[in-house]
Formats: structure tokens, C-alpha cells, sequence
């Protein structure tokens, strides 16, 4: 099976907290947005890491990292009227227009998102 990762749940992976279990079994055919990448390698940089080690880390993780496309972009914005109460970013709703096209569950640590329709969610932790 594949999945769709959001940063949250490769965050819990790299910083080792809980619902690093949940993200393990599907890494190796796991799929993230270039947008949510840049969530990851910001959030890695504001804890101190150096963005050539980031950098290497999430490429040694061997995701399959999709370019933010027009449609992933339509995708988006179609979620934001559904989204708004939820808070969702503009990130979040990158992973879930990527999960919607593609077919696949997101993963997130964000529990709001166990109320979205439309898209299948596993909240990790």
C-alpha cells in the first residue's frame, strides 16, 4: 500500500515521537508535495539542522517527492471552502489534493483532519 505523507507524520518519523509506527510500515512507497518537503526542511532548520544534512536525510528516506502541480494546486483551493473551520493550511491542503488525485490515504498528526470527507485520513498518533 501506498500513502501520502503530511510533514507531521514524517516529522514524528525523523524526531522519533509518537506515531513514528504508523509511518514506518508505508515509507518505502510513501509519497509527499514538494510544498509539504519545504514544511519539513523549514521545521528541520528551525531546530538547528544544517539544510545540506536535511537535505540528505529526507533523500536517504527514499520517498517519492511529487512537484506541486496546477491540478494539485485547483485541488487545493477546492478544499479550502470545506477546510476553513478546520484551520488547514495551505500545506495540509497540498497533501490532501495530492492524496485525493493519487487515490491514496494521508497521513497526518493532525487530529482535525478525522473529519474531512472525501479523503481518506489516517491520523498516526
Amino acid at each position: 500500500m501506498t500513502a501520502v505523507l503530511d510533514a507531521s507524520a514524517l516529522l514524528a518519523l525523523i524526531n522519533r515521537e509518537k506515531g513514528t509506527g504508523a509511518v514506518l510500515p508505508v515509507l518505502e512507497a510513501a509519497r509527499m508535495s514538494t510544498v509539504n518537503i519545504a514544511e519539513v526542511l523549514s521545521k528541520l532548520s528551525d531546530i538547528g539542522m544544517p539544510p545540506a544534512v536535511a537535505e540528505d536525510l529526507i533523500s536517504r528516506l527514499g520517498l517519492t517527492v511529487e512537484p506541486f502541480e496546477l491540478s494539485h494546486a485547483e485541488r487545493a483551493a477546492r478544499l479550502r471552502p470545506t477546510t476553513r473551520h478546520l484551520g488547514l493550511s495551505l500545506g495540509d491542503r497540498a497533501c490532501l489534493a495530492l492524496a485525493q488525485e493519487r487515490g491514496l490515504p494521508a497521513y497526518s498528526a493532525d487530529q482535525s483532519w478525522s473529519d474531512l470527507a472525501d479523503v481518506t485520513v489516517r491520523i498516526i498518533r
